[in-house]
C-alpha cells in the first residue's frame, strides 16, 4: 500500500526545511539509500536518502516548498495504486517566501498578539492505553510550563511529542519577562510596520533558528565576562619556527584551540554542560570555532582539542571551514561542542563579549593583536604585542574563582607555550 514521506529533521535544531532540489521525479523506481531530495536545512543544504522502496508517485512539496518536520513531502507505493487519502491528509505545501525588494514592496505580516495562535489547535492522538506518546524531556517541560500534552501534535515518530513542539506552547499565567524565562525564550517583542523604503527581508531557516537559540542561552543561562590581555610575542615566534619551510602555514586559531583545549582538561569544571538536574563533565575538549556566513554562523567542532597537536588541529579546522562555508557540513560536524571559540580579530575588533553556545558553558571571544606599550616589572616601558580575550561563563555550572582559574592558565600557556606541554 503507498506510503507517506515525511520531512525529518536532518540537523537537532531543524523545525522547517527547504526542500532545495528533488533529485527523483514523479514514477521513477526508489530504492533504500537512494537520495530522493536535497533539503535546505538551518545549517546546511543535506541529501535525503529513502528509508523505503518502491515508486515515486506523487512530489507534494515542490522544489523551493517549504515543510515542517513531521510534513508529508511525497508518497511512495506500486504503480496504479490510489493515493488520494494520503494525499487528503498531506499538509498544503508552503512556498518559499520571496526576497524583498529594495523599495520595500514585500508585505509586512498582519501583527499577531502575543500568546496568540497561528494555526487552529491541533490533538495529539492518544493511543488505546490512554497515554499521549511523549519524551520525558517534553513531559517535564509540560509540567513546568502547565501544558496539557493532550493539545498538542506531537512531530517526532509515531505523533510523539518531543520537546520542539513545546517550544511554541504557551506558557502558564505569568506575565511579561518572567514567563519567557521559565519558557527558555526572549520575551515577545511588539511588531512593526515598515516605513517607505524600508526592505523587508525574510528570515532565512539559519537566521530563524540562531535567533532561537542564542536568545535561548542569553535568558536561560546566567553570563559573566571575564578579561584578560594577553602578550603573543612568543606564540607568534613559536608559529614561525613551526610554519619555516612548510607549504601549509599552521594558522593563530589552531594554537588557541590546542592550548584551549588543554586547559579545559586541566579544568573540567569548564569543560561542563548543565543538563536540568546535573551537570556533565565532558572528557574530551571538543571545540567549535564560529565561521561567518552569508546568513549567519555555524560553529564546526574539532574534536578532542586536548590531545591533538597544533598540526593535527589545523589539518581538521581546515577541512570543517571548507566544508561549512560550502554548507556541506553534516550534524556530527558541527554539534556536540563542550567550548566555543570565537574571533573578530581579523576585523579589528580589539575586544568583545559572546553568548555561549549551547550544550558549551563557556565561550571565548578573541580580538585583536596589537602592538602596545607595556610598563615592566623595573618600571621599563616596552613594547609588546597583545590580544584581549574575553571568557562568558554560565554561572550555573561555572563559578566566578573556576573560571578565572581557567583564563589564567589559558593565558599562560598562550603566552609561554611550552607551558602545554608540562
Amino acid at each position: 500500500m503507498p506510503e507517506k514521506i515525511l520531512m525529518m529533521a536532518l540537523s537537532p535544531t531543524m523545525d522547517t526545511g527547504t526542500l532545495a532540489r528533488w533529485r527523483k521525479k514523479e514514477g521513477d523506481t526508489v530504492a533504500v539509500g537512494d537520495v530522493l531530495c536535497e533539503v535546505e536545512t538551518d545549517k546546511a543544504t543535506m541529501d535525503y536518502e529513502s528509508t523505503s522502496e518502491g515508486t515515486l508517485l506523487k512530489i507534494v512539496v515542490p522544489a523551493g516548498g517549504q515543510a515542517k518536520v513531521g510534513d508529508t513531502i511525497a508518497i511512495l507505493g506500486k504503480p496504479g495504486e490510489d493515493f488520494s487519502a494520503l494525499l487528503a491528509d498531506a499538509r498544503p505545501a508552503v512556498a518559499k517566501a520571496p526576497a524583498a525588494s529594495a523599495t520595500g514592496a514585500a508585505r509586512a505580516p498582519t501583527p499577531v498578539p502575543a500568546g496568540a495562535s497561528t494555526a487552529p489547535m491541533a490533538h495529539a492522538h492518544v493511543p488505546a492505553s490512554g497515554r499521549v506518546r511523549s519524551s520525558p524531556l517534553a513531559r517535564r517541560i509540560a509540567a513546568q510550563k502547565g501544558i496539557d500534552l493532550r493539545s498538542l501534535q506531537g512531530s517526532g515518530p509515531e505523533g510523539r511529542i518531543v520537546k520542539r513542539d513545546l517550544d511554541a506552547a504557551p506558557v502558564r499565567a505569568v506575565s511579561g519577562v518572567m514567563a519567557a524565562r521559565q519558557a527558555g525564550q526572549a520575551p515577545a517583542v511588539p511588531s512593526y510596520t515598515p516605513g517607505p523604503g524600508d526592505e523587508v527581508v525574510p528570515l532565512s531557516s539559519m537566521r530563524r533558528i540562531i535567533a532561537r537559540r542564542l536568545s535561548e542561552s542569553m535568558f536561560s543561562a546566567p553570563h559573566y565576562y571575564l578579561t584578560v590581555a594577553v602578550a603573543m610575542d612568543e606564540l607568534l615566534a613559536t608559529r614561525t619556527r613551526l610554519n619555516a619551510g612548510r607549504e601549509k602555514r599552521a594558522s593563530i586559531n589552531a594554537f588557541l584551540l590546542a592550548m584551549a583545549g588543554r586547559a579545559l582538561l586541566r579544568h573540567p569544571k569548564v569543560n561542563s554542560t548543565w543538563n536540568g538536574d546535573s551537570i556533565i563533565r565532558h572528557t574530551t575538549a571538543d571545540i567549535g570555532l564560529a565561521v561567518a556566513l552569508p546568513d549567519g554562523l555555524i560553529t564546526p567542532v574539532v574534536r578532542d582539542c586536548g590531545r591533538k597537536g597544533i598540526l593535527a588541529i589545523d589539518g581538521d579546522l581546515a577541512g570543517l571551514v571548507e566544508r561549512a562555508r560550502a554548507g556541506k557540513l553534516l550534524p556530527a560536524e558541527y554539534e556536540g561542542n563542550t567550548f566555543t571559540i570565537s574571533t573578530l580579530g581579523s576585523a579589528g575588533i580589539d575586544e568583545f563579549t559572546a553568548v555561549i553556545n549551547p550544550p558549551g558553558s563557556a565561550i571565548l571571544a578573541v580580538g585583536a593583536i596589537r602592538k602596545e606599550p607595556v610598563v615592566g616589572d623595573n618600571d621599563t616601558i616596552a613594547i609588546r604585542q597583545r590580544m584581549r580575550v574575553t571568557l562568558s561563563c554560565d554561572h550555573r555550572v561555572i563559578d566566578g574563582a573556576v573560571g578565572a582559574a581557567f583564563l589564567r592558565e589559558l593565558a599562560d600557556m598562550l603566552e609561554n607555550p611550552m607551558l602545554a606541554l608540562a
